[in-house]
This record gives structure tokens, sequence and C-alpha cells, in this order.
């Protein structure tokens, strides 16, 4: 598959089938995790892999909207990144996450991107925080988002060239 393929083929899967998700199939998406390049290469990113039900039904609550697929889905990886470590955490987080997003589309297991950085619960409660509290984490640690992993429940369809919006580049002269 050449790499235009891939991106086409990246989609963000909500519904799950009931089928989990292959332990050499996860381990592959954390590896494109970590082989996400960092600012200075200081890999400040840690990946918390989900499998517990409840804890997965609490982080599908974690923000007002757009985390309910976490609820059923197989697995989630909680990307985490030590503030300490890198100034640049949100950027370092997010290239892992766009990794694994990738990498999982690869090996044809369902993904989406949950938002949780700069979102808030139902009651207006910090996400970020309310996370932390669910996965027991110190306060230098940091959260952008989470990757909800599982088996699509129907066929996803892949983008198209044509649906690109060329009017979004724009050449400087």
């Amino acid at each position: 598959m050449e790499f235009i393929d891939l991106l086409l083929k990246r989609r963000s899967v909500r519904k799950f089938s009931e089928e989990n998700v292959a332990k050499k199939d996860l381990d592959r998406i954390l590896q494109a995790g970590l082989l996400a390049p960092t600012s200075r290469n200081r890999k400040p990113c840690n990946f918390l892999i989900v499998e517990n039900r409840d804890t997965l039904k609490r982080l599908s609550e974690s923000k007002k909207t757009g985390a309910e697929m976490l609820a059923n889905s197989s697995k989630a990886i909680v990307v985490v990144a030590n503030a300490l470590i890198s100034d640049t955490w949100i950027e370092d987080s997010s290239i892992a996450l766009g990794y694994m997003h990738l990498m999982a589309a690869s090996l044809d297991v369902g993904s989406c991107w949950v938002q949780i950085h700069l979102r808030q619960t139902a009651e207006g409660k910090d996400s970020e925080e309310v996370v932390k509290d669910i996965i027991g984490i110190d306060d230098y640690f940091r959260v952008v988002g989470i990757l909800a992993l599982g088996m699509p429940a129907s066929e996803v369809k892949p983008h198209t060239l044509e649906e690109m919006d060329k009017g979004r580049i724009h050449f400087l002269v």
C-alpha cells in the first residue's frame, strides 16, 4: 500500500464490533507511538492501555460529547506526557496519537482520537483532571487525548482524492 492510500483509508471509527483487537495489532500500534518523533528527542509520552470495561465506561463520560465510543471499544490508549521533561508535550502527544491512528488503519483496526485537553465534562469539570483521576497519574503528567480502538462494526469506506479541498493550498511568491 502506498502512503497516500493509507491516508485515504484512515477514518475515525466510532462503532465497534464485539471482536477484540489482537495483541499483535496492539503491539504494532504502540510501536508506532513509540517511533513518533518528539521535540529534541525527549520522548515525554507514555501510553496507558485500558481494557477494563468499567474504566472504559468512566473514560467515555470524561467529556461532554465525543467520547461515547470508548464505552464500547475493545481497548483504549491514554497518551500521557511528562510536562517536566518537555514543554512541547501537546505537539509530541499529538504526533504519537496521529502515528498510532495511521498504524491502526493500516491493520484494519478501527480507531478514534478522543480530544481531552481543553475539554469539559457535562458538569463543567476539566476533562483532563477527570481522566487523571480515573487512571491515577501524577499532576505533572498531561493528557492530550485517548485513542479508542476496536474492530469496526461495519465496512469503513476510504476518503477519495476528489474530496480534498485544494482551495486550502496557497503558493506564496
